[in-house]
């Protein structure tokens, strides 16, 4: 499926774990463990799942622990001129981000149906938006590079409800945790769209 092989008695072909498409030796040689699909000992992927098994698992190492530690930001909900500074964090299930103040706030990630990923531009006080809409389905609109993040737009649909809110995260003052945490929300974003199919 990857360089038209010709299946015969000597050249076998070889199922990737992943994707379960039928490559040669060659093009499907790459062997990593696979904990999502239980393969917890290293089995045969092709070139394009292998890399994206390397991705997803640095993310599960690395950028996991920052979502589910949490940081802190000022929080806008709605059109409110009213901003309040909470904790945000994924809850251990992964289904839902907590935010933690003098209230408690819950979203539920199958709800969101778009993320904006704020990040300071070149030059002071410019902004550039990475745009993530209907995280399981719509393509990433715009996806640049390693910019540092500054906030986050999240609309989201609240449990009852058709219309759609919006969920305003800016990092707060003198809190480098909040960064770490949009960066870490980038790559989830990012590799939702990856993995998608």
């Amino acid at each position: 499926m990857q360089c038209d092989t010709k299946f015969d008695f000597i050249r076998r072909k070889h199922h990737c774990r992943r994707c379960g498409r039928c490559f040669c030796d060659k093009c499907c040689s790459k062997k990593l463990p696979l904990p999502r699909m239980c393969f917890v000992d290293p089995v045969r992927q092709c070139s394009a799942c292998s890399l994206a098994s390397q991705r997803e698992a640095e993310f599960y190492e690395k950028q996991l622990k920052v979502l589910l530690g949490g940081g802190t930001f000022i929080v806008t909900l709605g059109t409110s001129d009213k901003t309040e500074t909470m904790t945000c964090r994924l809850s251990n299930n992964h289904r839902y981000l907590f935010l933690d103040g003098e209230s408690h706030f819950e979203v539920e990630l199958t709800r969101i149906s778009s993320i904006q990923v704020l990040t300071e531009g070149s030059s002071p006080g410019e902004e550039e938006v990475h745009t993530y809409t209907s995280l399981m389905e719509s393509q990433c609109l715009y996806e640049g590079a390693g910019a540092r993040a500054s906030g986050l737009l999240v609309q989201y649909k609240p449990m009852g409800s058709q219309d759609s809110q919006t969920l305003r995260l800016d990092t707060a003052p003198d809190h480098k945790g909040a960064a770490q945490w949009l960066a870490a929300m980038h790559k989830a974003a990012k590799l939702l769209y990856e993995s998608r199919d």
